[in-house]
């Protein structure tokens, strides 16, 4: 795939994905909390609000691996502020994409539990035309989630709507779980506009096999997926999460993917130009805006 004329929407507005000449984080978070959701345990870890750390951390590695691309993954519900995502992005010159989207339930709560499909892709389109939380930003991902691997009957409705907004915007999808990937599937959305996270790798394959991209953070899980001929499908990241994963904080830090899992692919015989694929290639490809794919 050519990427000359292909765009992406990052906080700051569209980029050309030529900028785009380093690796790329697809699956992260910057900011995010779910510490106190409703009828699941409450984790006090379970948030990310260090922006000094953060904005430190994604300078360095782009200075240091030319990290130039992160995509963040908090959505309604989890606490996304999309001014603080502008701010990181200023302060460490890489670009971020925000995302719309629902959190699981236990988060998104009565957003979705109260609302029906109608209102939520209302909601979803609300953002991606105006902005996010009260800002111009707009989102480059729809995210949707589950908090078990059967989504309840509002995360199925909040799947649906993702599903909806996706058609009519055509932006990418990132979702959880194989029961919410089957419903995105079932819906209309292409497989390629399509990212599922999963950690078990037979579930791996099976998204890779219904041409969707798996999202991995693992080399065991890339190696697993280039070893069954999914190359193509693979995204791979360093997985950020909480405040425990920030190296001020004694965790690897967005650089995991940097020091511990590319060189641990290379060790393998992972080539240069497959390194490439996984990192930069699949993941603008997956979020190339609508018209420039």
């Amino acid at each position: 795939m050519s990427f000359n004329d292909v765009r992406i929407q990052t906080v700051t507005g569209t980029l050309p994905a030529s900028v785009f000449d380093g690796p790329i984080l697809p699956h992260e978070h910057l900011r995010t909390d779910t510490r106190w959701g409703i009828g699941v345990d409450s984790d006090p870890r379970r948030w990310l609000d260090e922006e000094a750390y953060v904005t430190g951390e994604l300078k360095r590695l782009g200075r240091d691996h030319a990290l130039n691309l992160v995509v963040e993954h908090s959505a309604l519900g989890s606490a996304r502020d999309t001014a603080a995502l502008a701010r990181l992005s200023a302060g460490s010159r890489v670009a971020v994409v925000a995302s719309t989207g629902f959190a699981a339930e236990p988060f998104a709560g009565d957003l979705i539990r109260r609302n029906g499909v109608d209102d939520l892709t209302g909601d979803l389109l609300r953002e991606i035309g105006v902005g996010l939380d009260g800002t111009s930003a707009r989102p480059g991902l729809i995210v949707t989630s589950a908090w078990q691997e059967t989504p309840s009957p509002a995360e199925e409705r909040a799947a649906v709507a993702v599903a909806r907004a996706s058609l009519r915007t055509d932006l990418p999808v990132a979702a959880d779980c194989l029961g919410l990937l089957e419903v995105l599937l079932t819906s209309g959305v292409p497989a390629g506009r399509v990212s599922v996270r999963a950690a078990d790798h037979l579930v791996q394959r099976k998204i890779a096999e219904s041409g969707s991209y798996v999202s991995v953070t693992g080399a065991e899980d890339v190696l697993a997926l280039l070893e069954a001929g999914h190359a193509t499908r693979v995204l791979l990241s360093s997985g950020v999460a909480r405040q425990g994963d920030v190296a001020g904080y004694g965790g690897d830090g967005y650089a995991r993917l940097f020091d511990r899992v590319l060189p641990a692919l290379v060790r393998s015989g992972v080539d240069a130009a497959t390194i490439r694929l996984i990192t930069q290639e699949n993941p603008l490809r997956w979020l190339a805006l609508p018209g420039t794919r």
